[in-house]
């Protein structure tokens, strides 16, 4: 369909920072084209480590601690299907990424979904996450900032969560891919609370960030038992990452926080300006604190979710994601990406205002 303003895929518009580009392809020219050890390249394994260290302040053994994946998806499959057995339960807060619950289900998981509600901001607590548990959960998946809410969570809250895993001795998963797209206050990685280290298997990658979507990057840290029953599935699945993708990654770590501070200001001001253009067309909408979504409510429309954005598609030519995609407790709202120019985020605005009074 022509003339359509796309505020669905959770993708940056900027493309990737050139001298990450040009570090591809200076590694193509000198022949890197082979394969790397399973765990990943030493050096970007080494940068990783340090980055983890830097801003966190966790110690990860680059040897045998970190894995570099075909992004944080494989990551995640990949963490799955380490640690769950047959009937094992995930404890998966909803909404969340449309891949949690079907992952679980692949790795032979049963998903157990904690709906997380607008009115504690889209952040689980210690509480809902003990009342779920039964003598079959084994993991914890946490993924803050959120995709779709752009929900962030405090520290304070997540040292209850880290109480609660302790006390079942749960296993963390922490999809943190978006910490570095945290807008207000500061981002707490999970494996960096008081015991949590070798609970947690934390991921993240390159993807939103740097602007690297489809250089498919991303990676694991964790004890190294796991990381090591991880990296068995991986080097029969996917052997390693791809050898350019890789260098690349590496001068992201190396060189690009300039470039990456600059796009997280950027979406920072378009996160302020959809704020205030919803607001202004009358749509009720949850202040995202991180990544680049924002989560607004459509009950009133007396529409679901799926008409609205199926309508909105057809008759105003803005494409969003129906939230019900993201979780049962999604239904009424609709994720939109402001991961997309000034100019078309205010043009879908002025078209979805359009539409708002076309339909009450």
């Amino acid at each position: 369909m022509s003339g359509v303003i796309s505020l669905g895929v959770g993708e940056p518009d900027f493309v990737t920072p050139w001298h990450i580009r040009e570090a591809c392809i200076y590694s193509l020219e000198k022949g890197y084209t082979m394969y790397t050890s399973n765990y990943g390249l030493p050096q970007l394994r080494e940068a990783i480590a340090q980055d983890i260290y830097k801003n966190y302040k966790v110690k990860y053994e680059p040897k045998n601690e970190v894995l570099v994946t075909v992004g944080v998806s494989e990551a995640m499959d990949l963490a799955l299907r380490a640690v769950l057995d047959s009937g094992d339960e995930a404890l998966i807060p909803e909404p969340c990424f449309v891949s949690y619950s079907p992952s679980t289900v692949l790795a032979g998981g049963v998903p157990v979904a904690i709906p997380t509600t607008l009115e504690n901001e889209f952040r689980v607590t210690a509480a809902q996450i003990e009342n779920a548990i039964t003598p079959k959960t084994k993991v914890l998946i946490l993924s803050y900032p959120n995709n779709p809410t752009g929900a962030t969570i405090t520290r304070e809250e997540l040292v209850e969560i880290a109480k609660v895993v302790e006390k079942h001795d749960l296993i963390v998963i922490s999809d943190e891919i978006y910490d570095k797209l945290t807008y207000e206050g500061c981002h707490t990685c999970f494996s960096s609370l008081s015991g949590m280290r070798d609970r947690t298997i934390l991921l993240n990658g390159f993807s939103k960030a740097y602007a690297m979507t489809g250089w498919r990057i991303g990676y694991a840290a964790g004890h190294h038992e796991i990381i090591a029953a991880m990296t068995k599935i991986h080097q029969y699945a996917m052997l390693c990452a791809p050898v350019m993708a890789q260098m690349a990654a590496l001068e992201a770590l190396t060189n690009g926080e300039e470039e990456m501070r600059r796009m997280v200001e950027h979406y920072d001001r378009r996160r302020r300006l959809v704020l205030k253009g919803f607001a202004e067309i009358g749509l009720d909408c949850f202040e995202p604190k991180g990544a680049f979504y924002a989560f607004p409510s459509i009950k009133k429309t007396g529409l679901t979710s799926a008409e609205f954005a199926e309508r909105l598609l057809k008759e105003a030519k803005v494409a969003v994601v129906p939230g019900d995609v993201f979780g049962a407790n999604g239904e009424g709202h609709i994720r939109c990406s402001y991961a997309a120019s000034v100019e078309n985020l205010s043009e879908a605005i002025e078209r979805i205002g359009k539409f708002l009074k076309n339909i009450t």
